[in-house]
């Protein structure tokens, strides 16, 4: 039993926007979630040597974002399902506003913390915003805008990395880059205020608040042993006492979500075979996006002297190495919902993890001329433009309207826990040996992982057997259920 029930289709909205405009709206609204993620990776240098702190201090602001964006994510869509969703994105982009001014304003690092924590909110925009799509939407448009917002997603993880080294210049302050996103988030919060529509609830039920406490903490330290891992020490008693509560305190929440009446999130739909599949595939993917992201621009910014890598600098590493692939990843981002209503999403996604497998192959075995690390960028981030679009496509279409928001953030966490892994993978890899550079094999590891997780994001969709049933909008459930009271 789901912790909501729809109550009725709401008063019909008489100045609602143009489908077009509205999933272009939402569309924004995704990408200030992916620049908002990615944006700060590249300068977390820059940061360690203005704020005077060390590079394990600095790595705080990407941990407690994370960690915030686990415990927060699936109360806030629960939140917006039980909610006039409008309402709930409107707040959410504020708390992150506040987040991005605070950063942007500050030159100490307990604060510019704090600042990431708030931004850590905009996790859940992207559940809100399938949510809105699924409610606003016929539905013979649906699929291909919720496609065309998740490739938005995917595309807009590479945008970070170019908008961040076009803003970083010289001795640019860090700061730049939380300006840009704080004048942004004001442009998507007025967007949002004209375009997106303000319908009435239209389910009812209550906030399993235990379940979402359980939820936050087993996350949190899955997390934190997984980010801190290598700083605390793989076999410090932290790392291990993170290690151990994490997972016990997952699976108390289990057992607690399967005796109550209104989980936060329904265990038999978490179980489903579609859904756990697609799940598990999108952890694959999300290590894909940052054994991709990291190690390219990791590899390429590496000088010269280490016998490979092309001292690119974090303005040339942007235009020249990553720009290509973040425009061919917009494009993918584009035509993925047309191909998606055509041929499906499990079709679609199944084509984009053999090319982003492509992709890894070719960085794995041929990074030394400019052309190749820019074919494969290329490669992957269509790549991952196609993933991010078919993989929400399939976990909506077995889910009810009403369980939207929680299902599409359990599948954003599964993103996150993926590109949290990989990251943590990417640092241990890609430590330093004595003479002052990670060796070279360390990075052809990297890239063959990311063919390795293409591949298996590919076996896990050929084999997840989803559903081929149409998706029912809130008022065609509501016409049903009527129609057979009437006739019951």
């Amino acid at each position: 039993m789901s912790g909501a029930e729809v109550i009725g289709s709401g008063s019909p909205n008489r100045s609602a926007p143009s489908p077009a405009l509205l999933v272009g709206t939402m569309s924004v609204v995704a990408l200030t979630v992916a620049v908002l993620q990615t944006g700060v990776v590249p300068i977390l240098g820059v940061m360690a040597r203005q704020l005077d702190a060390s590079t394990v201090e600095v790595s705080w602001t990407v941990t407690a974002n994370l960690l915030a964006a686990a415990a927060t994510t699936p109360l806030i869509s629960r939140l917006a399902d039980l909610n006039i969703k409008k309402h709930v994105l409107l707040l959410v982009l504020a708390v992150v506003l506040a987040g991005s001014l605070l950063a942007a304003m500050t030159e100490s690092l307990p604060l510019l913390i704090a600042a990431r924590v708030l931004q850590g909110a905009s996790f859940s925009l992207y559940p809100i915003a399938v949510s809105i799509l699924r409610e606003e939407l016929p539905t013979d448009r649906l699929m291909g805008a919720m496609a065309v917002l998740s490739g938005v997603l995917g595309f807009g993880g590479g945008m970070g990395l170019v908008i961040t080294g076009l803003l970083i210049r010289g001795d640019a302050g860090y700061q730049r880059t939380f300006w840009f996103t704080a004048v942004f988030l004001v442009l998507v919060i007025c967007a949002v205020v004209v375009v997106v529509p303000r319908r009435p609830r239209l389910t009812v039920g209550s906030v399993d608040w235990a379940g979402a406490v359980g939820l936050a903490v087993g996350l949190s330290l899955v997390l934190l042993a997984v980010t801190q891992g290598g700083i605390w020490g793989w076999s410090s008693i932290r790392t291990v006492g993170s290690a151990v509560a994490g997972p016990a305190a997952l699976g108390l929440w289990w057992w607690w979500e399967r005796r109550c009446p209104r989980p936060l999130v329904s265990t038999v739909m978490l179980t489903r075979r579609p859904i756990l599949m697609t799940n598990i595939a999108t952890i694959a993917v999300g290590m894909g996006l940052y054994f991709g992201f990291l190690g390219l621009t990791t590899f390429v910014q590496t000088p010269t002297a280490s016998g490979y890598g092309f001292g690119a600098s974090v303005l040339k590493a942007s235009v020249v190495f990553l720009l290509p692939g973040a425009f061919a990843g917009f494009l993918a981002a584009l035509v993925s919902g047309r191909y998606i209503d055509r041929f499906g999403a499990q079709r679609v996604l199944l084509v984009g993890t053999t090319i982003g497998s492509a992709g890894f192959a070719i960085l794995t075995v041929a990074h030394s001329a400019v052309w190749q690390v820019i074919i494969a960028g290329v490669l992957i981030n269509t790549y991952i433009s196609l993933a991010y679009g078919a993989l929400p496509a399939l976990v909506v279409r077995e889910v009810e309207p009403a369980e939207t928001g929680v299902a599409t953030s359990v599948n954003a966490i599964a993103r996150t826990v993926g590109a949290s892994t990989a990251a943590a993978l990417v640092a241990v890899l890609l430590s330093r040996n004595g003479t002052g550079f990670p060796p070279e094999s360390s990075y052809t590891i990297v890239f063959g992982l990311g063919a390795v997780m293409a591949l298996t994001a590919f076996l896990l969709i050929a084999l997840s057997r989803p559903r081929l049933r149409d998706i029912k909008t809130i008022e065609e459930i509501t016409e049903s259920r009527a129609m057979n009271h009437e006739w019951g």
